[in-house]
């Protein structure tokens, strides 16, 4: 147990839990004055020189929070942060793998009943999308 404090003492991870301690609370203020609900649709890093820099996750929310900036320069003023500048960049989330569709199978009279109804439509347009069918079914 000791080594594992010893190890939380390192000064890099100082740092890092400084930096995201910062950025909690730059995203906690950015939720009190983002407009409407475009907080759930964006994120921003912490304060940086004066900058407060918000990723949208696609373009049309970019381009709402670029039309609100003078608005938003204003509630960060009114919040006591000297910000001068909100930069807006897209960070688009990667979708989720698609899920594969799952594959359903006929049962053995369906099929029987298939097979009759395509032998008596043989040589037809819905007699060989019949044949396929069952072809594909076994």
């Amino acid at each position: 147990m000791q080594r594992f404090n010893t190890l939380l003492k390192q000064p890099e991870l100082n740092e890092l839990n400084k930096r995201t301690l910062e950025t909690q609370a730059a995203q906690k203020l950015w939720a009190e004055i983002a407009p409407d609900n475009m907080a759930q649709y964006s994120h921003i890093s912490s304060i940086k020189n004066n900058q407060f820099t918000v990723y949208a996750n696609n373009n049309a929310v970019a381009a709402k929070i670029k039309l609100l900036i003078p608005s938003l320069l204003i509630r960060l003023e009114k919040q006591g942060y000297e910000v001068t500048a909100i930069r807006v960049k897209v960070q688009a989330k990667s979708s989720p793998l698609p899920v594969p569709k799952s594959t359903k199978s006929l049962s053995p009279e369906a099929v029987n009943q298939l097979q009759k109804l395509e032998a008596k439509l043989s040589g037809t347009t819905l007699g060989d999308s019949l044949a396929k069918l069952l072809k594909n079914a076994k």
